[in-house]
């Protein structure tokens, strides 16, 4: 397992900064949300994404990838009936691919709920068939550049398309492309009503299958610091022996991100000793 943290919480850092305290705490990983750099990706020129990959890759860091793919953006939406706004999201998504790449990262988390939602009237199975009509257009051009996204389940209160990983997988397998992966996370697991077996059970059934796995808790939050028991959940995935990346996302950054960044990972760390010990 590797560890990497969601940089957007670093929000008044600059880049240098952010390198230099990840990895001073431990992380091997980067998350990178676009919207910190730009309003739309191809804003952020290649020289900079080669300064930025030098400078994480100086630290000891990878940019691993991105995620909130299209949050703050206008103009793209994966279910949509509007043909002109598929085409444009398709096209956006390879901008994304491709400057993921730049960076040196290799996945990007489909998350973006605002920009999924089924609109009113619409049956389900047309969002799937649009959904699968953009990604179909999107994937293969990024495919040969090691680039994948992960389709991200969320809770009903965030979105109406995709809240269970069966629905994920159905996405998936309606698509067909390689690099159209599914996406783990533990909130939105656990917070999810189409969701009936555990985190641990859902990380066996759907083991092989993952391209990356985002921990936080329900209080939004990061691991150790709620409710959410993660020694079952990180036990199960040493079980299936995923050695992919592991992500802290969180979505309250009151406590500040030092103390979120090193709690989190302690915290992990510590039960994985623990289960290592007892093996």
């Amino acid at each position: 397992m590797k560890f990497a943290i969601c940089q957007e919480m670093f929000v008044d850092w600059d880049w240098k900064r952010q390198c230099e305290f990840i990895a001073k705490t431990g992380y091997t990983g980067i998350e990178l949300a676009p919207f910190t750099l730009a309003s739309r990706i191809g804003e952020v020129s290649s020289e900079t994404r080669q300064e930025m990959r030098k400078t994480s890759e100086d630290h000891g860091l990878e940019i691993m990838g991105l995620h909130w793919l299209l949050a703050k953006t206008e103009g793209f939406h994966l279910t949509t009936s509007d043909s002109a706004v598929r085409e444009a999201t398709a096209n956006y998504l390879i901008e994304l691919g491709n400057a993921c790449a730049d960076f040196g990262g290799t996945l990007m988390v489909f998350g973006s709920p605002f920009q999924r939602d089924i609109e009113e009237g619409m049956p389900a199975e047309q969002a799937y068939e649009n959904a699968t009509e953009i990604f179909k257009k999107a994937l293969p051009a990024f495919r040969d550049r090691g680039v994948e996204i992960c389709m991200e389940p969320l809770t009903e209160k965030e979105t109406n398309f995709i809240n269970s990983c069966a629905e994920a997988d159905k996405l998936i397998k309606m698509v067909g492309e390689p690099n159209l992966t599914l996406h783990q996370d533990v909130k939105a697991i656990v917070g999810a009503e189409a969701e009936t077996e555990s985190v641990p059970e859902l990380i066996h059934k759907y083991a092989g299958q993952v391209g990356h796995f985002h921990v936080n808790d329900t209080n939004l939050l990061g691991p150790g610091m709620g409710e959410i028991d993660y020694k079952p959940i990180l036990k199960a995935l040493t079980e299936v022996n995923y050695s992919k990346w592991i992500s802290v996302e969180v979505f309250d950054y009151s406590p500040g991100a030092e103390r979120i960044a090193k709690e989190s990972l302690s915290y992990m760390k510590d039960i994985l000793s623990e289960i290592d010990s007892n093996q």
